[in-house]
């Protein structure tokens, strides 16, 4: 599903606010820290008894998260899965309903906490700040971030500097003004 523009818009802001006010302060972006400083529970489905681990993986195979009384979030994941950049995208998409104040499950929603996910786990701005010779693999690298993953950070990466702004938004301001890049 496509978002309007103003959409992505305020979610790329989103992103920059909560890298500020978590303290988010280099790469690769852990979502784990990030639930942590923002007091969500992070819960592998491994914790949980065989029953419940069941009806985890029926509601998802990768993660979810819920909210008990609109005071706690929760996120729960597979840890069954080897891959790290997949269940840190997972924790992040579910940060990012959080951030993004989702209280309804939706097309939009999902939409836009999946933007959330790719854009905080690797945004164009940091991306550019990595030199002239950015690459997948040095992306994948950096970032800790999947193959594919860094595949669609890279065409988006592209389309940034063949599109965006000559100068950097006062929100890639900020972030850059955040996060180390080593």
């Amino acid at each position: 599903m496509r978002l309007s523009d103003e959409q992505y818009e305020e979610i790329k802001k989103v992103v920059a606010d909560t890298f500020v006010e978590y303290g988010v302060k280099s790469i690769p972006i852990s979502a784990f820290e990030i639930a942590i400083k923002m007091g969500i529970g992070v819960v592998p489905y491994s914790a949980l008894s065989q029953k419940k681990q069941e009806a985890a993986m029926s509601v998802s195979l990768d993660g979810f998260s819920t909210e008990d009384n609109g005071y706690n979030w929760t996120i729960f994941y597979n840890d069954s899965c080897s891959n790290y950049g997949r269940i840190n995208q997972t924790i992040m998409h579910e940060i990012g309903h959080y951030a993004l104040g989702h209280t309804e499950d939706g097309e939009v929603e999902e939409a836009e906490a999946k933007f959330f996910a790719k854009y905080a786990l690797a945004p164009p701005a940091l991306i550019h700040n990595l030199g002239q010779n950015v690459t997948i693999e040095l992306i994948m690298e950096k970032f800790d971030i999947s193959y594919q993953a860094a595949e669609y950070a890279y065409g988006y990466y592209l389309n940034w500097l063949k599109f965006g702004e000559r100068d950097y938004t006062s929100y890639e301001i900020r972030m850059l003004d955040q996060v180390l890049i080593a």
